[in-house]
């Protein structure tokens, strides 16, 4: 059975894991890839000091590793305080990231079930918009949960 639970900092060891995981899939790194002690660090702060909700999906009993649960998905909410504007008028706006769901649970509807839960915790606190990135695997989950295109934004990348 799959447990569907918003993060605590009591969950950090299991944040960090699967966020890793879903680093090392997605940038195409070895299994055995070793992250910097700063990138892990600023992470792991970000975990216990951000301004972000985590949904994690756990498998409460994982058979095939004969553990009692696993924790096999993630989304995180990150919430982003800007001066409020006509068409957002609390100035609360956020961005999806780490959507992931481990590759033998996938299409199962873990992430949208994950991503429903963030959604609706953005409503309660007033966000008006959610933005993302997504890679093409994930762009029909988000249009079926109404995302959509946008090209209103320019970036500047600061080094």
């Amino acid at each position: 059975m799959i447990e569907y639970k918003i993060a605590t900092s009591e969950d950090i060891a299991e944040l960090m894991a699967i966020r890793l995981e879903m680093l090392r899939e997605v940038n195409f790194l070895s299994k055995d890839y070793i992250f910097s002690e700063d990138f892990y660090s600023y992470s792991r702060d970000y975990f216990l000091n951000g301004q972000h909700t985590t949904v994690l999906a756990v498998d409460e009993k994982d058979e095939k590793n004969g553990e009692n649960e696993k924790t096999i998905g993630c989304a995180t909410l990150c919430y982003i305080e800007m001066m409020p504007t006509f068409s957002h008028p609390t100035g609360r706006r956020s961005h999806l990231m780490n959507v992931y769901t481990a590759p033998d649970y996938r299409v199962q509807g873990m992430a949208r079930r994950m991503v429903e839960m963030l959604i609706e915790e953005a409503k309660r606190r007033g966000v008006t918009e959610i933005s993302l990135d997504a890679t093409a695997s994930g762009r029909p989950l988000y249009r079926k949960l109404g995302f959509r295109e946008s090209e209103e934004c320019m970036v500047l990348v600061l080094e």
